[in-house]
């Protein structure tokens, strides 16, 4: 027999998927890589999330926004973890929890995309909008948004995986297979409800948040005579580098998760046995390992957090 040449997933069974041919310096490649990802993603939004839940004076609307960012990019190293576990082409974990693996890592997704929705809307009515952004936004409704957002995510996608949570697996043509179906209709209902309109408001404010920011600039480098030329050259600066800040987070974002919709719109989400679709999924997931540089390290509050238990602990040795 052919199959007798290759290895199979589950040996023991007539029905199990064979095992990809793959280089074991390229298994290994991938795994250094993959594991590194999992674990500085883990590490730089575990950190935020201890220094905006640590310290009151933190927990302002939009760092409670970057708060929810950073806990839907935490939970992206742990579907990390699963693609390492992915590597030799094979699923091991059952039909279930091929499904709850997929259902949860689109919650994740959807709710991250949600959170950087929220994030442009509160720095757009800071930009635009600042003599009315405290009444406007405030905790109480920033909490409320987030859970709003979650939620959806939840509801929105129990909805899209119906015809798989009736029966699990169906879609697999073998044993070791993790396969998700979803027809047309719902493909192209998760391409407008998790990807167009968020990507159509993000770019829509921050382009809004851009030309306030350029104007402002504008307005006071009109105000500085001519003898303060330095003064003039610095605005000139802070205007370029508003616009490279937002131009790198738009582009950032929609570089990881376009390829993503896109595959998901053509055809069927195949986790596993294509190279092309392991690739797809780890560079979305890259995007919550930048998420907490672009948005957090970038803030001068997080590098004193990080600094302040350090100086505490070694204040506490030298009193020892």
């Amino acid at each position: 027999m052919k199959t007798s040449h290759f290895e199979l997933c589950f040996p023991q069974l007539n029905t199990s998927c064979i095992k990809p041919k793959r280089c074991l310096s390229d298994t290994v490649f991938i795994y250094i890589v993959l594991a590194s990802i999992s674990l500085l993603t883990a590490t730089l939004n575990m950190l935020v999330i201890i220094s905006i839940s640590h310290f009151k004076q933190l927990q302002t609307p939009t760092n409670l926004l970057i708060l929810s960012l950073a806990v839907s990019d935490f939970f992206v190293s742990f579907l990390l973890m699963v693609q390492i576990m992915l590597i030799d082409g094979c699923w091991y974990l059952g039909d279930i929890m091929c499904l709850l693996y997929c259902v949860f890592d689109s919650i994740i997704i959807s709710s991250s995309i949600g959170t950087m929705v929220l994030i442009s809307i509160d720095r757009y009515v800071a930009i635009c909008d600042p003599l009315h952004y405290s009444t406007k936004v405030t905790p109480k409704r920033v909490r409320i948004c987030v859970s709003v957002c979650w939620f959806f995510s939840l509801f929105c996608f129990i909805v899209l995986f119906k015809n798989n949570l009736n029966q699990p697996g169906r879609y697999n043509s073998c044993a070791g297979e993790c396969v998700i179906v979803l027809t047309l209709i719902e493909r192209i209902a998760n391409l407008i409800l998790t990807f167009i309109i968020p990507i159509t408001l993000i770019i829509v404010l921050y382009m809004r948040v851009f030309v306030v920011a350029v104007s402002q600039a504008r307005a006071m480098r009109s105000h500085i005579t001519a003898a303060t030329l330095k003064s003039s050259v610095s605005a000139k600066k802070s205007e370029l580098k508003a616009a490279r800040t937002l131009g790198v987070v738009i582009a950032v974002f929609l570089l990881c998760i376009c390829p993503y919709f896109c595959t998901t719109l053509i055809g069927e989400l195949t986790l596993l046995n294509a190279s092309s679709a392991g690739f797809v999924i780890c560079l979305l997931y890259v995007n919550s390992c930048l998420n907490p540089i672009i948005y957090a390290l970038f803030y001068p509050w997080f590098r004193k957090s990080i600094k302040l238990p350090a100086n505490t602990y070694s204040r506490g040795i030298q009193n020892t």
